[in-house]
């Protein structure tokens, strides 16, 4: 068994139409989830719609009633972690305790330059997102004021208010598959691992790596869910399997390529055995990355197909 939900790249199109007819597709067809990049924009001209993360994510909140629902991720590059812990911690009682919370460094260059946003060589920036996530825990988590000295951070007799309803707030989600810099941060922070476009041999090894470290710092590996981000394409026969590949990738890569690289690709049948070879390695949920904005059909023809027999 595997629970199956949707992320979609919020800088691709989305606009209120769109995002208010995925997420009741989304809740009404029996996904588990509903996912959105936080981006201003792609990292390659032409600029699209792009809806604003956290005011979208708001909406959803007071307008579903089962589905949860996160960022993948939120960046503290642009998004300063008190402002960050305070939305994160509304939103998720406005739900009723649906919220993940996904918290990343940052990555786009394009968007970083064009908005006036200080991106950083990489190992700055991480330095940066852990100094982010210890602000936005200790706030979450704290029923005190809270005092943090930091390169990046600094805040003296902070608490947030009202407190969360649930004890802790909304839990932590990081993304990525390093093994040097990401899993550390996992295992002293977050409460799910998002591994990123991976196939499932990689995957078995990185999970068997964060059980280790996860013990090595007195946790069980359990206290950590598992899941996986990966790109998408669904057809009702091969024929349109192959033409949608065909598109997507300008006729550069075949289904069977797309599948070696960790992407989920096929018909209904198809994407029932590769979402059971990713529970397999030791995923508990598969956020299947659905580019097209308007193909609702498609998306309901999918859980049609597919969500029952994941759930047996």
């Amino acid at each position: 068994m595997i629970e199956v939900a949707i992320m979609i790249e919020g800088q691709n199109g989305l606009n209120w139409k769109r995002w208010q007819q995925i997420a009741t597709t989304v809740e009404a067809c029996g996904f588990t989830g509903l996912y959105r990049s936080d981006h201003y924009t792609n990292s390659n001209p032409p600029d699209m719609d792009s809806l604003e993360c956290w005011v979208s994510l708001t909406w959803l909140a007071s307008h579903t009633r089962r589905i949860e629902f996160g960022t993948l991720v939120t960046p503290v590059s642009f998004r300063h972690p008190t402002h960050t812990a305070r939305m994160a911690a509304a939103v998720d009682d406005l739900s009723g305790g649906r919220l993940t919370l996904g918290i990343g460094a940052g990555w786009q260059e394009r968007e970083h330059a064009n908005y006036g946003w200080d991106l950083l060589p990489t190992r700055e920036r991480f330095l940066r997102l852990e100094e982010g996530l210890e602000v936005i825990t200790r706030l979450l988590r704290s029923d005190q004021p809270v005092d943090y000295l930091g390169k990046y951070y600094q805040i003296k007799d902070a608490i947030l208010l009202p407190r969360p309803e649930r004890s802790g707030g909304p839990p932590i989600l990081i993304g990525g598959n390093g093994k040097k810099q990401t899993l550390p941060l996992v295992v002293r922070f977050a409460q799910e691992w998002n591994l990123l476009l991976i196939p499932p041999p990689e995957i078995s090894a990185l999970n068997t790596l964060l059980d280790k470290y996860l013990i090595d710092l007195g946790r069980q590996p359990h206290e950590v869910r598992r899941s996986l981000m990966t790109g998408c394409v669904f057809g009702l026969n091969k024929n349109e399997v192959q033409e949608k590949v065909k598109r997507r990738t300008n006729g550069q890569r075949t289904p069977d390529e797309l599948r070696q690289r960790g992407l989920v690709i096929g018909t209904a049948a198809e994407i029932v055995e590769q979402c059971q070879q990713i529970a397999g390695a030791g995923i508990q949920r598969v956020m299947l990355q659905w580019l097209d904005l308007d193909d609702i059909a498609g998306l309901k023809a999918m859980a049609d197909g597919i969500l029952e027999k994941l759930a047996g």
